[in-house]
């Protein structure tokens, strides 16, 4: 396995998992990312395009051992923030913190249910702030939903993540795509999804199941299409929870009024959800809030 180490000083994260004894948790999800060549194509991909310091602060979830915190400094973040839900690992991440003097933050505590925002301004920090995680697959696609759902324009302005690959399918899917759904509809009605590059899942210890994919999601100054992000999620959560039904009787489960709404919205009630774009979602969801309220 491969381990380019910045040239920090720090040891490389084998021995920093056996100094600290941080074996993975299946319960938290963890998966260690210990190829350093790949936690810098990473963090080169979350700080592509900042030109000003302000532009580099990056907030990390999960850190673990701290490798692609390593990489975030290393690759010239000004400021990484770290929120880390596992104790073990915080020795680990303080050598970071020596290492890279006034650069590196960590908070303990559960990034689900952390108020990003508050932390963020009550450190002073200039906003938006780039993101950038080896997301745990069993909170990825919870923190990814709670993110998008933000005050708008949120508090961050890019997302770099790694995903299983099915997730970040479904992060970036068409319409037609069997991928295709509701976090397809909500991620790229305010933001730009692109994905990036696969990892094999032989790169992690211990190694998944499954392949994993880094994704970057770059958020839009104002959503693509008007829409209350309430009766969007009303309206795709109807729709795809049955996806193979006509919209018409998929949106009965949610109004009486889905002829209405149909109509108003100018859809054709006999396609499916899977076949309609984000502006027909959209139409939808401004049809709906007019019988809604």
């Amino acid at each position: 396995m491969s381990e380019a180490a910045p040239h920090d000083g720090l040891p490389p994260l084998g021995a920093v998992i056996a100094k600290y004894k941080l074996s993975a948790r299946r319960a938290l999800g963890q998966n260690f990312l210990l190829d350093l060549n790949l936690t810098g194509r990473i963090a080169r991909a979350a700080l592509d395009g900042a030109e000003t310091d302000d532009e580099k602060v990056v907030y990390e979830v999960g850190p673990g051992p701290g490798g692609l915190t390593r990489s975030l400094l290393a690759e010239g973040a000004t400021r990484v923030i770290a929120v880390e839900r596992d104790s073990r690992a915080l020795p680990a991440l303080a050598d970071i913190q020596r290492a890279y003097p006034g650069r590196f933050d960590i908070a303990s505590g559960d990034a689900l249910e952390l108020d990003e925002l508050s932390m963020l301004r009550e450190m002073s920090v200039t906003l938006p702030v780039r993101v950038a995680a080896n997301l745990p697959y069993n909170v990825g696609t919870a923190l990814l939903i709670k993110w998008l759902r933000a005050e708008w324009p949120p508090w961050w302005s890019s997302l770099t993540l790694t995903f299983q690959r099915e997730v970040a399918e479904r992060i970036a899917a068409r319409p037609g795509d069997e991928a295709y759904g509701r976090l397809s509809v909500l991620a790229q009605w305010r933001a730009e999804p692109r994905i990036l590059f696969d990892i094999n899942r032989r790169a992690f210890v211990p190694p998944p199941k499954v392949t994993s994919t880094v994704v970057r999601i770059d958020a839009l100054r104002d959503p693509r299409f008007d829409a209350r992000l309430e009766d969007l999620e009303a309206i795709t959560g109807a729709a795809f929870g049955q996806r193979r039904k006509m919209i018409r009787k998929s949106l009965k489960s949610l109004t009486l009024t889905a002829d209405k709404i149909l109509q108003n919205a100018r859809v054709p009630s006999a396609a499916r959800a899977e076949e309609l774009d984000l502006s027909q979602f959209c139409a939808l969801a401004r049809a709906y809030a007019l019988v809604a309220r």
